[in-house]
């Protein structure tokens, strides 16, 4: 490949990506998207997160968001939750479950002591007709048209879209629990950011 080849590779995968999320504002069903949004509001205890793969980086990104945002999430990996993990999870926390496909065996391991535990299960997938979706409470559905690379396979335009929803998500959060800029810099003292916080203090109109 050449370097024009190269470059207009890069532009053709940041197009598609850009494309997925913007069609997201058409492709998501309100509804559910609002009771998403209420239950993670609502939630009087933990939100716990898990996924697999890709799917697990952009869980722990979204549970990182809320933490920031002061809904106390976590992470828990399938593979420590069916060796004891699962005793993190308790009635009043809230499930969410990533999955593109919506069948990760892994996953649906978890399903039984979600259930009897009676806590509340969000699950995340592109596929309406998954086991997963079918168990769910709440199935946010997030799909993309295609992933950018050649076989369709590499999970990116779909976690991109994952994390973007989330993003959203949490940015309506703040608005919700009227999130303040002091309430930021309590948690965020470090970094540029944690400097901006601390030096500022004045509020965003």
């Amino acid at each position: 490949m050449t370097d024009e080849d190269i470059l207009s590779e890069i532009k053709r995968v940041l197009d598609i990506e850009a494309q997925s999320v913007e069609k997201l504002k058409e492709d998501i069903d309100p509804k559910t998207v609002l009771k998403t949004v209420m239950a993670i509001a609502d939630c009087k205890g933990k939100i716990i997160l898990s996924a697999c793969g890709t799917s697990a980086m952009a869980a722990q990104k979204i549970a990182h968001s809320l933490n920031c945002i002061e809904r106390p999430a976590l992470f828990l990996r399938p593979s420590d939750a069916v060796h004891g993990g699962l005793g993190v999870l308790q009635k009043e926390d809230l499930f969410i479950l990533i999955s593109k496909g919506g069948n990760t065996a892994e996953l649906l391991s978890l399903i039984p002591a979600c259930k009897t535990k009676d806590a509340r299960l969000i699950i995340v997938s592109e596929n309406a007709d998954s086991r997963l979706a079918k168990a769910a409470d709440i199935f946010l559905k997030i799909k993309v048209e295609r992933e950018p690379c050649r076989f369709n396979m590499l999970a990116t335009a779909s976690t991109m879209a994952v994390i973007a929803m989330f993003d959203a998500i949490c940015i309506a959060l703040m608005q919700i629990t009227e999130y303040t800029r002091e309430q930021f810099a309590v948690i965020h003292p470090g970094g540029a950011v944690g400097a901006q916080l601390l030096g500022l203090g004045k509020e965003n109109p």
